[in-house]
């Protein structure tokens, strides 16, 4: 069966808007693998439009950096799932929307043969968690105290705590921290 992976950008406080962070090309290419790795990624409509024309544009264009590029080739080359009730559609062959069962779509996924699912939006991250369906947590923290921003589960309160197991950590030159954990069992 394959995994569930919620992957986001965070601050040391918690937040989690991507304005407040830097990426460089170490942290590119850590999320270029964690890409290459998967096959399918879920979004909300939200952050489906934070990523869709920009990444898919920027695979286009030859004068990005290398780390962008394979980023965006990486990104580009994934199946979308993207749940929305408002969005009349989406860009490119390899996104679909879906309108309503979440859980119900990401256990059918989970048992189609492939590479992880991942799950890229903070909303959607939430309500698989509440549910229990998210194997694997990646929190990518980085050396900033924003004090404002969204956070994980401010939508969804869970029902019990989730305990998680740590898998491994990576520590950037520029102080950003991946922390890998697996959902305890």
């Amino acid at each position: 069966m394959r995994n569930a992976v919620f992957a986001i950008n965070s601050t040391a406080d918690g937040y989690c808007s991507h304005t407040d962070m830097n990426p460089d090309d170490e942290l590119l290419g850590f999320f270029t693998t964690l890409l290459n790795g998967a096959s399918v990624i879920l979004y909300g409509r939200t952050t489906y439009q934070l990523m869709v024309p920009y990444w898919p544009d920027i695979a286009k264009n030859p004068s990005e950096s290398e780390a962008d590029k394979a980023f965006a080739h990486a990104f580009d080359s994934l199946h979308k799932v993207v749940f929305s009730t408002t969005l009349k559609n989406v860009d490119g062959n390899n996104a679909r929307i879906v309108r309503a069962n979440l859980a119900g779509e990401l256990l059918a996924l989970k048992q189609q043969p492939g590479k992880d699912i991942l799950v890229g939006s903070l909303s959607i991250a939430s309500q698989l968690s509440e549910r229990g369906l998210i194997d694997e947590y990646r929190f990518v923290v980085h050396p900033v105290v924003a004090g404002k921003g969204p956070r994980l589960f401010e939508t969804v309160k869970l029902q019990d705590r989730l305990r998680l197991d740590l898998i491994g950590s990576e520590t950037f030159q520029s102080g950003v921290v991946a922390l890998h954990y697996r959902r305890h069992s």
